[in-house]
């Protein structure tokens, strides 16, 4: 699976499970830390737990393991590390307050991923 491919993937796991203003970004020449980053919010705790489990076994159906994760206890800012991609998923008020999407923003970076409109669970 190209790298790309396991971003969109996570992305679209994250549509799948209602997550909101989702963003892939590639930023492979701005840092040594990971090729691509996607973002996406959910509305409450439960729900950021719930897209970071469904992104988790999205990607395991395709053989991609996550190598670590942070904050499934707390979930307001779920990290999911597969190494060449890094998934964030924040609570509403975490996104706003550390706006990654801006930080990691650069000239024509944003991958745009088209979701399946009967994908999105009710």
């Amino acid at each position: 699976m190209k790298i790309e491919d396991i971003a969109v993937t996570a992305a679209k796991a994250l549509d799948a499970k209602r997550g909101k203003d989702i963003v892939v970004l590639r930023v492979e020449e701005m840092t040594v830390i990971t090729d691509y980053m996607v973002i996406a919010t959910g509305h409450s705790a439960i729900q950021v737990k719930a897209l970071a489990e469904n992104v988790e076994e999205e990607l395991a159906k395709q053989d991609v393991f996550v190598k670590r994760k942070e904050g499934m206890s707390e979930g307001r800012w779920i990290v999911l590390d597969y190494g060449d991609v890094m998934v964030h998923i924040f609570g509403e008020k975490e996104r706003e307050y550390y706006r990654l999407e801006h930080l990691w923003s650069g000239e024509n970076n944003r991958i745009e991923v088209e979701f399946d409109p009967e994908e999105t669970e009710a």
